[in-house]
């Protein structure tokens, strides 16, 4: 009996460690060279969200990935789906979808009542940087766990001094269907690359990076453009 449980534990932790691991997103300096790209005038908190996981790591990291297995296909239902689960500490297998459009409602929320929700627009900047990063985006299994961090900063150290290669591309949102499909267009994309480079072995390209950092800075001009006509 002693050693059922064992393994029952073993396993326990295994899936735990398997669904939960992939939190760490873009290094600071890309997160805040997304932001820039898109617009965004306080685009250096677009790093905070990632601080914020210092002191609520359980509760806050969810809301930066999804783990995704590889036949996946995100719908716009599916990311409505994971609004209500925004800082919900029990989904480990992560609602960065839903992430992006509660922190939208919550800035809406805090600028209709007169104040100051800025933080929580900044917060959205993050998730939809992470939502270009193919590793948040897959499950985090022994491709993942090896090549995460390493992905995360690939093109961090010369970011800021290549902003113009951050192709901006228009969007248009006039709703949150429009918001849900376009992240699950950009969701679809970047399962699709994570799962394409763990099959080839090999790490993501600097090119590669500056196209998927390019879908986040476009995704976010345009939010801001929506939070911008229906905020007034």
């Amino acid at each position: 009996m002693k050693a059922k449980y064992s393994i029952i534990t073993i396993l326990a932790i295994f899936l735990i460690i398997s669904f939960t691991g992939n939190s760490y997103p873009w290094h600071d300096e890309t997160h805040m060279a997304i932001a820039k790209a898109a617009g965004y005038k306080k685009w250096y908190n677009s790093a905070g969200a990632d601080m914020i996981k210092t002191k609520a790591m359980a509760k806050e990291r969810p809301n930066h990935y999804v783990s995704n297995p590889g036949e996946t296909i995100v719908m716009p239902e599916i990311v409505l789906r994971q609004i209500k689960k925004y800082n919900k500490k029990t989904d480990i297998t992560g609602h960065l979808y839903g992430a992006i459009i509660a922190s939208i409602r919550d800035y809406l929320k805090k600028k209709h009542k007169g104040k100051y929700g800025e933080y929580h627009l900044a917060f959205c900047a993050h998730y939809v940087g992470d939502l270009s990063q193919p590793l948040h985006n897959t499950l985090y299994n022994a491709y993942n766990r090896k090549n995460h961090s390493t992905t995360d900063g690939i093109i961090n150290d010369e970011v800021f001094d290549n902003v113009d290669k951050i192709k901006i591309y228009p969007i248009k949102i006039r709703s949150e269907e429009d918001l849900a499909k376009q992240i699950a267009r950009i969701a679809n994309l970047s399962i699709q690359k994570g799962y394409q480079i763990e099959d080839e072995k090999r790490l993501l390209t600097q090119e590669e990076a500056y196209v998927q950092i390019g879908h986040s800075a476009s995704l976010f001009s345009a939010i801001l453009i929506y939070v911008e006509r229906i905020g007034l």
